[in-house]
Parts: C-alpha cells; structure tokens; sequence
C-alpha cells in the first residue's frame, strides 16, 4: 500500500473557496485507478 500526504498551503481568506472546489474535485479523485479513500483534515499554524 501506497499513503500519499499532500500539504496544502491555504490562503485564510479562500480557505471556504478552497473547501468547495475540493468538495468538487472528490468525485474526479474517487475514479483514479487503485483509489481506496481520502481524508482533508485542516490545521491552523500561528
């Protein structure tokens, strides 16, 4: 098994913007070939 890890730099002001076209984007990355599952989890660095 594979595990990919993709850091994500978000601007704040588009992070709603952002969330939306990933949303989108979801169904593109559920039909890749030997896709399982995906998780976006957000933190906020200060």
């Amino acid at each position: 098994m594979i595990l990919e890890a993709a850091v994500l730099t978000v601007i704040p002001a588009q992070t709603t913007a952002f969330e939306a076209a990933f949303a989108q984007a979801q169904s593109i990355i559920a039909t890749m070939p030997g896709y399982l599952s995906h998780e976006l989890h957000g933190c906020l660095e200060v």
